[in-house]
């Protein structure tokens, strides 16, 4: 849903008595044209810098004081990362800065990942650039905004419901052994002979895992695992699993 200055009870552009300072930080030219167009149309609204990765990012609010940042998910290149280690930055070293994150990801894991972050604005690329001027009016009035395509998502797995557990709880326990080695770096046949499993034993449970948390590729679980902090330390990988019980 697409919110509006309507939508609320102030306008939080005119509550912040002056004009509003926002920095985009996106690798592609074109996108960053297109949201710079959409909220200069704002009034209230001023543009004090772009950045094409998180290096340029991090300069420019170190410069100057910045009130919302647009910043695309993954933007490699930069001294700082992208993705969660980059929005986990920008959290813990201006905290109260608002945060609108833009992605062609749809992978719940992601999503979940930065909400649990406190990145409440998150819009897809697939969405309309139109939606950044809601996302805009949500994050300077504390509330969530989603565009369509992540909406819909958030919907479909619970995320952001305090009563739905974090999908890692829901993998049994040889289950997260599994991911935690794959993610760690070591191929099934590796996992299957450190774990006394078949590969077929070992491939079934990942197959599981991926399932439980919503995803379907290899390289989206290996940098969930990752973002979720599951890799463990090469030179410990087997001494820091818990016991193999449990289920399949």
């Amino acid at each position: 849903m697409n919110l509006t200055q309507d939508k609320f009870d102030l306008d939080p552009l005119r509550a912040y008595g002056r004009p509003v300072r926002i920095a985009i930080a996106d690798d592609h030219p074109l996108l960053l044209s297109g949201l710079m167009h959409e909220l200069e149309k704002q009034s209230g609204v001023i543009v004090v810098g772009i950045a094409h990765n998180s290096t340029e990012l991090v300069n420019l609010l170190n410069q100057q004081p910045v009130d919302v940042v647009v910043s695309d998910y993954a933007m490699p290149g930069g001294t700082h990362g992208d993705g969660m280690a980059l929005f986990g930055f920008l959290r813990r070293r201006f905290p109260k800065m608002h945060l609108i994150a833009v992605t062609m990801m749809n992978n719940p894991g992601v999503i979940r990942s930065l909400v649990a972050q406190g990145v409440d604005c998150i819009l897809s690329k697939a969405d309309s650039l139109t939606y950044v001027t809601g996302s805009l009016y949500a994050a300077l009035s504390g509330k969530r905004f989603f565009s369509p395509t992540i909406e819909a998502i958030v919907k479909m797995h619970g995320i952001g419901n305090h009563s739905t557990p974090s999908p890692v709880k829901n993998l049994t326990m040889r289950e997260l052994e599994v991911v935690r080695l794959f993610v760690s770096g070591l191929t099934v046949s590796e996992i299957a002979e450190r774990l006394h499993r078949s590969k077929q034993t070992v491939s079934t449970q990942k197959m599981s895992a991926m399932r439980r948390l919503g995803i379907r590729r290899d390289a989206d679980l290996i940098k969930y695992g990752m973002e979720a902090d599951l890799a463990l330390q090469t030179t410990n990988i087997v001494g820091k699993l818990p016991p193999s019980h449990g289920g399949p």
